[in-house]
């Protein structure tokens, strides 16, 4: 079946981009390469994002590029940004006309039906749609759809703002939320205590 959706002029089309440019200092091991489903994470959500989009890209700081050597198209880190602008950013200047789904690497919960829903919820006219747990009500902006008129305002913001998250940019922002059934499917694996809960979590499945 395919997913991808009908565009229109009007509409942007819909780029994938997994972030996997972090440090991973918590994990102690780059959470891209962990193996929760018999392959690595980042070609995990790589593979579900091409499902839906046009094309799908790993983002990556330089020096990844040798331990991580994917059959895959790269965006490198600019540098040019803090925190995960970085990588948004360097996507955007990219290929600044296109719409990102944008997914972190640690989200090893996700699936299918969960982007299924976030594509089908989206709304083109806002600056973003954007995942939120039940739980906060709040945007996770590296599960989320980021409009191209979005990031074209990013940069200027960036010089004025007190704080570089993403987060803090959406909830300033005209942004639609959806909500899944399931707060669990969100759910970060950022140290080794969250790999075991969640890899227990998938063995008792």
């Amino acid at each position: 079946m395919d997913h991808h959706p009908k565009y229109d002029q009007s509409t942007p089309m819909l780029f994938g981009l997994i972030l996997a440019g972090g440090k991973s200092s918590r994990m102690g091991r780059d959470k891209a390469l962990i193996a929760y489903h018999g392959k690595s994470q980042w070609a995990v959500l790589h593979d579900l994002a091409q499902k839906f989009c046009v094309r799908t890209f790993l983002s990556l700081r330089r020096d990844q590029q040798d331990s991580i050597s994917p059959k895959a198209d790269l965006i490198l880190d600019r540098d040019e940004y803090p925190g995960p602008f970085n990588g948004i950013l360097s996507a955007h200047k990219a290929f600044p006309d296109v719409a990102w789904m944008v997914l972190a690497c640690d989200l090893p919960l996700i699936d299918n039906k969960t982007l299924q829903l976030l594509v089908d919820s989206r709304d083109p006219s806002k600056d973003a749609t954007s995942f939120a747990t039940q739980a906060t009500g709040l945007p996770e902006p590296l599960a989320a759809i980021w409009e191209p008129r979005a990031l074209n305002r990013v940069p200027e913001y960036l010089k004025e703002a007190a704080s570089s998250c993403p987060r803090k940019f959406l909830l300033n922002s005209d942004i639609s939320l959806v909500i899944p059934p399931r707060d669990e499917v969100l759910a970060n694996a950022n140290s080794q205590e969250d790999y075991e809960r969640i890899k227990q979590a998938l063995d008792s499945k």
